[in-house]
């Protein structure tokens, strides 16, 4: 890899977590408008897919990556106890200073470490479950991120992964939805954030990301197995769950 490059892809990720530690303190709420909520239940299927999966009731240490406000882990928590799951320890790891200070102030149960997904603080094979949400799409090195989460994971680990990914839209609901997402988002994000750039980023960001089948391909290629896909709303949010060979 060229300098050039390598220095235009850090310049990038710097470029991102500064965006994401602006709009931190109105993230959560943000969030909540633009889903409707929905997102909620997206999340908890995802954990619930992911112990389904495992089959234990006891786990070490479960991993949220790219964290933010630590959302994500209440989920991890609230459906581990109706799942009859207990879990020793729980690790956020996120680059944003900002967002780690909300998430810090919200999530008392929890271990939040600065780091990026690429050169993840955490030891090798330490790990039951590496989850990332919204997130794997803003890591520019994604490939030495996947592996990254193989590295960290124990035997037989679980990567669970929601995402916006890429869709052929040519429907007309296909198309209220594209319009949705390129005009609406970014003026109700916009607005509640007052950073209108923050969310003009979010749709050009799935714009330029990839499909579900080349995300599940990439997952392979790092040494996963595919065990559940799953496209939930027309498509706008896609959960993958992979585990370690």
């Amino acid at each position: 890899m060229g300098i050039e490059k390598l220095v235009n892809k850090e310049e990038k990720q710097e470029k991102i977590v500064t965006m994401f530690d602006d709009i931190a303190s109105t993230y959560d709420r943000a969030n909540r408008v633009l889903s409707m909520g929905i997102d909620i239940q997206w999340r908890k299927k995802g954990c619930d897919k992911a112990f389904e999966i495992l089959n234990k009731k006891a786990l070490g240490q479960v991993t949220d990556v790219a964290t933010g406000t630590g959302d994500l882990l209440v989920y991890w928590r609230e459906q581990a106890a109706k799942n009859g799951v207990t879990i020793e320890k729980y690790v956020g790891v996120d680059p944003s200073v900002g967002m780690l200070d909300v998430a810090r102030g919200k999530v008392d149960f929890a271990e939040f470490i600065e780091g990026k997904a690429q050169t993840l603080p955490i030891d090798d094979e330490s790990t039951d479950v590496i989850s990332i949400s919204y997130g794997i799409r803003n890591v520019v090195d994604r490939v030495e991120a996947l592996q990254e989460f193989h590295r960290a994971l124990k035997s037989n680990g679980i990567v669970m992964i929601l995402e916006f990914t890429k869709q052929e839209r040519s429907g007309i609901i296909d198309k209220v939805v594209d319009f949705g997402m390129k005009n609406i988002l970014p003026r109700v994000g916009g607005f509640i954030s007052k950073n209108y750039e923050a969310y003009k980023y979010l749709p050009e960001s799935i714009e330029e990301f990839l499909t579900t089948e080349m995300l599940a391909k990439e997952l392979e290629e790092a040494g996963f197995e595919m065990k559940y896909t799953k496209s939930f709303s027309m498509g706008i949010s896609t959960l993958l769950v992979a585990q370690k060979k």
